[in-house]
């Protein structure tokens, strides 16, 4: 043990000795002036990673079911289950919660180094053989494979996957041995709990090594296989009450992008084997060249047996054909493909790499003609991806120089100085190959992907503007424009409309749109909605705009409530949504083209794309455009001129705000609204004045509300309850669907795990017993057999 602990602990340190390594090359966050945020790191993963930080720290408005900073109030535990239920994800709570790019940082490398130690310490269960610095050069190759250092590391829930795999296929050995029947499946709850995306990705490659060990070893038994569909579905029964909430939250969600799978150019994903590549859409193959020399090698291994040999090499290539064939794909992303990265699942080829080259390693060295023939693997897989573009000068050169080292270093004397300089080619190999590759994704994505500006000083001096005048719930602050990415309300505080998530509410979705809001990400990236109708019906008391906090009174409280009648019905207008959900006009329509001098001019265009100006009033810019895109709602400015028309970058149609109109509106309502209202971390509860009608909630209407003695319905999207004349309580609690489900599923889990645990206990007690031997005996003697007890 003391070996393996050192061995594991040597793989973590040359880990993040890479990792760190290649991102001072490349001068990236914290090593240089270049950021890292870029795409879903900066829109997604850094705020929600704020918004847990607040939770921790008890400063979030909503608790672990219900978010009221995003969205309006959005359901948080299919995010939480998805982005940050690893169980390293709380260790950012330890830092200032203005260094949480750093803290987001420190636990992706952390993640690689625990990947490195747990297959390491796989590795050396799996064998004893070898010396114990090989166990950690692959183990820490594994850890630093392409999609590691490329996809992983700006997707950090992934990394979790990247510790389950060989976890899982620790797990596959106690239940190939019998062993350990209450561990097995408590890992591999923490493992689908801390990401299940990519644990089931893992759990399928486990199951494939798996199925490899059983043959190998002629120990193939459907008992053995049953044992390992109970540890399984125990494990994932026990962590359902995160995931079952996570299931039905996408089955809520905004519906993303729909694409065919196209498998990659043949060349390509020899190329992606290499060092220094780069592609989007190509598996990011690639592993420590020791890694396909030593895999390749075993085939031609005297010493081991025929059957070890194929059965390995052939879960090797059908991994990576696998990948390439539309059924399999599908089966690989849990039958859909998904938007973005079509080869997700790279990470298991490499593991599955890994433990090829470990196979052989386990029974010493390779002779030199096993050691020719993986080399000549590798050079016919390097000279394969010759006509690929994603190779690079750097891609040949250390390849080359890598085989030549490792394949030097496994020449050498075993002993002695000698075995020390074979150590020191082996480690600047893996280095040198995981650093350069490193430095190489770290540029190339800055120069492919969406980057956003990192915090910065300004950014702090929002959020304590932001801060200063937050109201909630007596008003909600919104973070206003420019926004900084897609979850501003989590990352700089307040209360707004702006929301981005694999699982942005469909309702959430539809009623931004219906009164003028903007989005991205083909309406999953909701934006921030800067006017004043929606900010009076939504209560927002301040919002960010032109570098400052602008305050108005002309709001709402959260709970209103309306004269009797049908909810609205909205129609394709933004301008005429707004006053049905208001419930007064408000607008006027522009007069030849222009609006009266004294109206607030707005301009709904949303598939354009250009820039529109009335008179001397600042630019606006537009980025529209469907499906894609959709532009907001926007103003142009007061009209001062009579008869100014706005110059328009396409079509659009133009509404002009009497703000007189909207006050009288406004404090109308305000006589109809509620006298107290109270928030919690689930739900609101509010005191309503008498007479009846509906009490309506400037909150989305998302699956998962209950109000007590009342199905809540809804009102324009909005949360709503029918009052009876008499009735001046309004209490309503939010659960995400599928929660009670998922703690049931998780109960019964339990008492299944209980049960297996504490049967064979008690049949070994019964057995051990002077009653059990006495009947055991006679049974054996009434049978005819000898008295062993």
């Amino acid at each position: 043990m003391p070996n393996t602990t050192r061995s594991c602990a040597l793989a973590a340190l040359l880990a993040a000795v890479a990792v760190c390594g290649g991102d001072a090359v490349a001068r990236v966050f914290p090593f240089g002036p270049r950021h890292r945020a870029v795409n879903d790191l900066a829109n997604q993963f850094v705020p929600f990673h704020a918004r847990l930080w607040d939770l921790l720290h008890g400063r979030a408005d909503g608790g672990l079911l219900l978010d009221w900073q995003a969205g309006w109030g959005t359901s948080f535990l299919p995010d939480y289950g998805t982005y940050l239920s690893s169980p390293l994800a709380p260790l950012v709570a330890l830092f200032p919660r203005a260094d949480i790019e750093y803290a987001v940082y420190a636990v992706t490398v952390l993640k690689t180094a625990l990947a490195a130690a747990a297959t390491t310490f796989l590795l050396r269960r799996l064998g004893p053989g070898g010396v114990g610095w090989w166990a950690a050069v692959l183990g820490a190759s594994y850890a630093l494979c392409g999609w590691s250092l490329a996809e992983g590391t700006y997707n950090p829930m992934w990394l979790d996957g990247l510790i389950a795999f060989p976890l899982l296929c620790l797990v596959g050995e106690w239940v190939r041995e019998g062993r350990r029947p209450l561990l097995g499946p408590l890992v591999v709850a923490v493992c689908w709990l801390a990401n299940f995306y990519t644990a089931y990705m893992a759990t399928l490659g486990a199951g494939l090594v798996l199925l490899v060990r059983l043959a190998a070893t002629d120990s193939f038994r459907a008992r053995t296989l049953g044992r390992a569909a109970l540890t399984t579905g125990l494990g994932i029964g026990l962590a359902a009450p995160v995931l079952v909430p996570v299931l039905l939250g996408s089955r809520h969600a905004h519906p993303g992008v729909v694409r065919d799978f196209a498998a990659a150019d043949g060349t390509d994903v020899l190329a992606r084997l290499l060092p220094v590549t780069y592609g989007f859409a190509t598996p990011a193959a690639f592993v420590c060249t020791a890694v396909p020399l030593l895999a390749g090698a075993l085939l031609f291994r005297r010493d081991a047996p025929g059957r070890e040999r194929w059965l390995w090499g052939g879960l090797c290539a059908a991994v990576a054909m696998s990948m390439q064939w539309g059924p399999t794909h599908l089966v690989w992303h849990v039958f859909a493909t998904p938007n973005g990265s079509p080869y997700r699942q790279t990470f298991v080829l490499s593991g599955v790499l890994v433990l090829t080259a470990w196979t052989g390693l386990a029974r010493g060295l390779p002779d030199r003609r096993s050691l020719l023939g993986g080399s000549a693997i590798v050079l016919v897989l390097a000279a394969g991806a010759l006509p690929s573009p994603l190779l690079t000068s750097w891609s040949l050169l250390l390849a080359g120089a890598g085989l030549a080292a490792v394949a030097g270093a496994l020449l050498l004397p075993r002993r002695g100085r000698y075995g020390l300089l074979a150590a020191l080619l082996v480690t600047g190999t893996l280095l040198g190959q995981a650093a350069a590759t490193t430095a190489h994704a770290d540029r190339e994505r800055l120069a492919r992907l969406d980057d956003y500006p990192p915090w910065g000083t300004e950014h702090a001096r929002r959020a304590a503007a932001l801060a200063a005048a937050d109201d909630w719930p007596a008003s909600r602050t919104d973070s206003g424009l420019p926004r900084v990415a897609g979850n501003d309300p989590l990352l700089l505080g307040g209360q707004g409309a702006a929301y981005y998530s694999s699982h942005t509410p469909a309702v959430l979705t539809r009623t931004l749109t219906a009164l003028g809001g903007g989005w991205t990400s083909r309406g999953r990236n909701l934006l921030s909605l800067d006017n004043p109708v929606t900010d009076a019906l939504f209560g927002v008391g301040a919002r960010w705009r032109d570098g400052a906090v602008a305050r108005t009174d002309v709001r709402l409280p959260l709970v209103t409530v309306r004269p009797p009648g049908p909810p609205p019905a909205y129609g394709p207008s933004p301008f005429r949504n707004q006053e049905l959900l208001l419930g007064s006009r408000v607008y006027e329509p522009p007069h030849a083209g222009a609006c009266r001098v004294g109206t607030e001019v707005f301009l709904w265009a949303p598939g354009a794309t250009g820039t529109a100006r009335l008179g001397d009033h600042p630019p606006v810019h537009l980025l529209g455009g469907g499906p894609k895109r959709r532009a907001a709602l926007t103003s142009l400015g007061v009209q001062r001129v009579p008869g100014l028309r706005p110059v328009l970058p396409g079509p659009g149609e133009l509404g002009c705000l009497d703000h007189d109109r909207l006050r009288s509106a406004v404090t109308a309502l305000r006589a109809r609204a509620a006298t107290s209202i109270r928030v919690t971390p689930d739900g609101v509860r509010a005191t309503l004045p008498p007479g009846g009608g509906t009490a309506v909630v400037a909150a989305p209407r998302i699956a998962g509300w209950h109000c007590a003695d009342t199905e809540p319905l809804s009102y324009g999207g909005l949360l709503a309850v029918p009052l009876g004349p008499d009735r001046t309580e309004l209490s309503c609690s939010f659960r995400p669907p599928g929660l009670r489900a998922g703690l049931g599923a998780g109960a019964v889990a339990a008492l299944l795990l209980l049960g297996v645990v504490v049967a064979p206990r008690v049949a070994r007690g019964r057995r051990g017993s002077p009653a059990g031997a006495q009947a055991l005996s006679g049974s054996r003697a009434g049978r005819g057999l000898p008295d062993r007890a």
